[in-house]
């Protein structure tokens, strides 16, 4: 989907939401299934190939609307409120749109400060003490809480699981897998067996909002042992108990987490997956890998400079061949340039720079001028260094 189409289809959607919304009202409140209702009107695996905007649509009212207990409509009187509003689901969109991952200020100053900010006004709302608020310069502040965190951040690097495993088996100690960034690439044959000896793990992680087309926030976890997570979270006060919920049919997610209450994430993932089928999503990552390979290949060729880890999937660890001290002078000319933007890393003690392919729009070209730009500027800082 293009820009083009995403217009035309974006229009499309708010239409269909804005009648959804005037027409609830119309709409039987409490859906009419039984639990196991959907998987049999839904392919058992994910298409091969990307199907249309219009099926997937088609198929809203065909297979999820008949299962959607509508808890905006004025019929609606269980449970507890949930809040909608026509503005909060345009900054949805935008939200989607910058796509930035606020995980500290200087990753976007703005998803931190107004977060900071937003959180004091709701508890002055609530009237809180000010020992609860960011402003009072007291220890207080308030936070927004979405998800948890094979290739570690700095370097991508991988623990090897055949070794690990069996012997957390043999001593009983949990193994959970964090593969939040690589764990997208094991839809790629060619990758999977980054991921050999997760038989021997108790659970495992990773974020299709990093690098499956499915935007944040979308983490997803499995257990080998769905009590172990139930037995430590079960909530069932009387308030929440249905007639279903002992049938052995379903799960009621509540029991996965600490928060009670949470969002229709899968949507996300069911149009993603829908839209670009699995080949294009494995297209998708390989490219981010051929370029990052594209990207280690300059550096190789270049001998002021040198790679400090394995390119496996799409991170390139660099620097300039010499101390500390000039490899974050480089960096600062990077960031202060402004032309691109980099992080940087320490791995055996040396400062390293870190070039991961992120963006979905990203092709050669724009590795080529990246390239160009940190040559030039390391040159220009070379020179200064012998001066």
């Amino acid at each position: 989907m293009n820009a083009s189409e995403f217009r035309k289809k974006g229009k499309e959607m708010v239409d269909y939401v804005a009648d959804y919304m005037e027409g609830i009202e119309k709409r039987q409140v409490y859906p009419d299934v039984e639990p196991g209702y959907l998987r049999p009107l839904i392919p058992a695996t994910a298409p091969q190939e990307p199907e249309t905007f219009e099926a997937i649509m088609n198929d809203v009212e065909k297979i999820i609307m008949p299962g959607v207990t509508h808890w905006h409509s004025p019929h609606f009187f269980a449970y507890f409120p949930t809040a909608s509003s026509y503005p909060a689901m345009l900054a949805d969109m935008l939200c989607g749109a910058i796509g930035c991952i606020g995980f500290s200020w200087a990753a976007s100053p703005a998803c931190t400060e107004l977060e900071t900010v937003m959180m004091d006004w709701l508890g002055k709302m609530l009237e809180l003490p000010e020992t609860f608020l960011a402003e009072s310069a007291g220890e207080g502040g308030g936070v927004i809480q979405v998800v948890a965190t094979l290739g570690t951040t700095s370097c991508c690097s991988f623990d090897n699981l055949l070794e690990v495993g069996p012997i957390c088996n043999q001593e009983n100690v949990w193994l959970h897998i964090d593969a939040a960034y690589a764990g997208s690439a094991f839809i790629c044959p060619e990758f999977r067996h980054l991921l050999n000896g997760v038989e021997f793990a108790d659970s495992f992680n990773f974020n299709p909002h990093k690098w499956l087309l499915v935007n944040f926030d979308c983490s997803a976890m499995w257990v080998k042992k769905r009590s172990s997570l139930t037995g430590a979270f079960k909530l069932d006060p009387l308030y929440l108990k249905h007639s279903h919920q002992d049938s052995g049919l379903i799960t009621d997610y509540r029991h996965w987490q600490l928060p009670l209450g949470r969002r229709f994430r899968s949507l996300k993932m069911w149009f993603v997956f829908r839209m670009y089928g699995v080949k294009g999503l494995q297209a998708y990552i390989r490219k981010h890998v051929q370029l990052s390979h594209e990207f280690e290949s300059l550096v190789r060729r270049d001998p002021c400079f040198e790679i400090c880890a394995e390119v496996t999937l799409g991170l390139v660890c660099f620097r300039l061949k010499g101390s500390n001290k000039l490899n974050e002078a480089l960096l600062e000319k990077i960031n202060n340039a402004r032309k691109i933007h980099l992080v940087p890393c320490h791995l055996k003690d040396k400062f390293v720079l870190r070039f991961a392919i992120c963006s979905r729009t990203v092709e050669s070209v724009h590795i080529q001028q990246a390239w160009k730009h940190i040559k030039e500027l390391a040159t220009q800082l070379l020179q200064t260094e012998k001066e």
